[in-house]
């Protein structure tokens, strides 16, 4: 665990020794507000609530968070301290969920920022706060997801622009998976049970119930499954691009 920290402390820092997470920082809480009251008639709606806020997230993720992660591996492949970082006495395992877990917490300081949203709502209403509360904890685990996808894709090449459109497709497609276009489309070409599969590995389906207050146990499974699977996917990977 000290070693994962170690690693944390690094990477954490490093997002504010630049302009570039001030800038991330500016740019979300600008989008969220746009989102809200504008793309989601906050006030229109007459309603005390944050759905207009929370229903937009998996888009809004879907460019933002590629955005963080894209830098994860690539840089350190550009600037040649990946091998550096390789010779440290730092267990694979510790340098991968590191590098993941800054992030996250990066994401969660921006997500924490949007709190004042919270406080208006409460203002000019009588909100269910614990509605609000599970929509703030499921945005942050599927900022989880899409991380973890970022940074596996992030550790196949050393170009950050090709790390962040791949991100980008992939997590995309893990959107549309439970679009009902989408599934349509497929529905002559594969049997039901494989289509009802593959709508369950959607954002959008797993992420509604949370956007209503309720917080499913299939929904952090979920989360935590892939997170699993693409950390230990990217460990994989940087063991590959070590051995080169």
């Amino acid at each position: 665990m000290g070693h994962t920290l170690t690693i944390v402390k690094r990477e954490l820092a490093s997002y504010f020794i630049t302009p570039v997470a001030y800038v991330f920082i500016v740019i979300f809480l600008f989008l969220t507000g746009i989102f809200t009251f504008y793309l989601g008639s906050f006030f229109e709606r007459g309603m005390a609530d944050l759905t207009p806020f929370f229903v937009f997230h998996p888009w809004l993720y879907l460019f933002l968070i590629p955005a963080i992660s894209m830098r994860l591996w690539s840089e350190e492949r550009k600037q040649g301290t990946i091998e550096l970082l390789m010779t440290l006495p730092i267990p694979m395992y510790a340098m991968v969920l590191g590098k993941f877990l800054a992030a996250w917490l990066f994401t969660a300081i921006a997500l924490a920022l949007t709190f004042p949203l919270w406080i208006t709502v409460n203002y000019l209403g009588t909100p269910d706060n614990g509605v609000i509360l599970a929509g703030y904890i499921g945005s942050f685990m599927l900022a989880g997801a899409y991380l973890a996808i970022g940074a596996f894709i992030s550790s196949i090449s050393k170009n950050q622009v090709i790390s962040f459109v791949g991100s980008v497709v992939v997590c995309l497609l893990f959107i549309l998976a439970g679009f009902p276009v989408v599934l349509e489309f497929v529905s002559g070409l594969a049997p039901q049970w494989l289509i009802n599969t593959i709508s369950q590995f959607s954002f959008l389906t797993n992420f509604e119930s949370l956007t209503k207050g309720i917080i499913d146990g299939r929904f952090i499974v979920y989360v935590l499954s892939m997170i699993g699977c693409f950390l230990f996917a990217n460990a994989v990977m940087v063991e590959m691009k070590k051995a080169d």
